[in-house]
């Protein structure tokens, strides 16, 4: 017994220790991340511009990581990954740092665009790599390692909001440092870069037709992401004037979001993704509504924020298992679940933009359009299709934000694998 135990942690250690690089890069990304994607919106807002301006400025992040889904790839494979990643991370920095020194609603736009391009092609390459790195035993520890990080790191990133001073040269200041604090890690790595695939287009009607609810669940779950980090700061300046409530609030959120993950992977593993989809669209719905009650507990928004992170960053994880369950093995579920990231994608670009218009009129339209697309993810969820429990695959968490590789970190490619060999047999 005391063998195997030794071994095991033997195996663990072996695993995890060249590795160890990624992780803290990827630590120091998503505190930059966390930190500047909440702080542009409220940045912006206090200079006065209207919402819906805002909005576009904020979707244009997102816009960018489209772009990089779609062509960074190609860029990557060329050059190489450590040399990708201090270009990507080069220019992360370059577009904060103009950021902190000129003000322009078109060039913050642009600039949004690139810093969300090289964002998301440095997840792409610090994925790719944990791929190359994990065997099919230890694939699913490490994404879950990679998952706690990542949100521990995006919450960790809020707190940065409070610091005092000149804040806008601080915050972007300090998120140029930790950019290149995780080239350090990266610059020195001696893993071997892995082949990349290309992207591969995925025709959204054939796709809805094979696994509408997943598609679904996808989009308006990346339509809550984009909206929590972008607008929802916005919200909260709005009515409490704070940075303090809005830094608090959102860490609060995003740490509900972590703590919710295997609980609710539990139980739709237990119960079905259908219905688990279906009573988080009705949670949301009923938390929507908690957001228009007047109240007078100081601390009931920090409630509130717990409540909304224990449903909307689960929409998308739920979404990927389904399709898991109702894909056949005849068919690519690696391209199926890439074309289901890129939906979360577009719509955290089309959150921002339409939630940014919708504030311009009236300063609750986010909760209410959260809980009319909470609402109807639940009664669509349950008009579709029971799976039955034999068909079902495993629950995986994943990040908060993903690359296009993460789909190849997820253990259950490999059960598709091992399925499609012994009916070779």
């Amino acid at each position: 017994m005391n063998e195997n135990i030794n071994t095991n942690s033997y195996i663990d250690k072996f695993t995890l220790s060249p590795v160890s690089s990624l992780f803290f890069a990827i630590a120091f990304l998503a505190i930059g991340y966390g930190m500047i994607l909440t702080f542009v919106g409220v940045y912006l807002k206090d200079l006065g511009l209207n919402d819906a301006i805002i909005g576009l400025i904020n979707a244009s992040f997102f816009l960018g990581a489209i772009g990089s889904a779609i062509f960074s790839q190609k860029i990557i494979s060329s050059v190489g990954h450590i040399r990708s990643f201090s270009t990507f991370a080069s220019l992360m920095v370059i577009s904060f740092l103009l950021q902190a020194l000129f003000f322009n609603e078109y060039l913050w736009a642009l600039l949004r665009f690139i810093s969300g391009f090289a964002f998301y092609a440095l997840l792409i390459i610090i994925e790719s790599w944990l791929n190359e790195k994990s065997s099919q035993t230890h694939r699913g520890k490490i994404l879950a390692i990679y998952t706690i990080i990542f949100y521990l790191a995006t919450a960790l990133g809020q707190v940065f909001l409070n610091i005092k001073g000149e804040t806008t040269y601080i915050i972007f200041i300090l998120g140029s440092i930790l950019i290149l604090f995780s080239v350090l890690f990266i610059s020195m790595t001696k893993i071997k870069e892995p082949v990349l695939k290309p992207f591969e287009k995925y025709s959204f009607p054939k796709l809805f037709s094979v696994v509408p609810l997943a598609l679904t669940g996808s989009f308006i779950g990346g339509f809550f992401v984009g909206g929590f980090f972008t607008m929802v700061p916005i919200y909260l300046m709005q009515k409490y004037s704070s940075i303090e409530t809005v830094s608090l609030f959102m860490a609060c959120s995003i740490i509900g979001g972590l703590l919710s993950q295997w609980p609710i992977g539990l139980l739709s593993d237990k119960y079905g993704r259908r219905k688990m989809i279906a009573y988080n669209g009705f949670y949301i719905f009923l938390v929507c509504l908690l957001f228009l009650v007047n109240y007078t507990w100081e601390n009931y928004i920090y409630f509130l924020g717990i409540l909304l992170g224990l449903s909307i960053f689960s929409i998308y994880p739920l979404s990927l298992a389904r399709a898991n369950d109702v894909v056949d093995e005849n068919k690519d579920i690696v391209e199926i679940s890439r074309s289901l990231l890129f939906a979360y994608g577009l719509g955290s670009f089309i959150s921002p933009v339409i939630l940014g218009f919708g504030l311009f009129y009236y300063k609750e339209f986010i909760f209410i359009i959260f809980a009319i697309l909470g609402i109807f993810l639940g009664f669509y969820s349950l008009s579709k299709k029971r799976i039955a429990d034999d068909d079902m695959s495993i629950f995986v968490n994943v990040p908060v934000a993903s690359g296009t590789t993460v789909v190849e970190l997820d253990p259950r490619q490999d059960l598709e694998e091992e399925k499609e060999n012994n009916n070779e047999k």
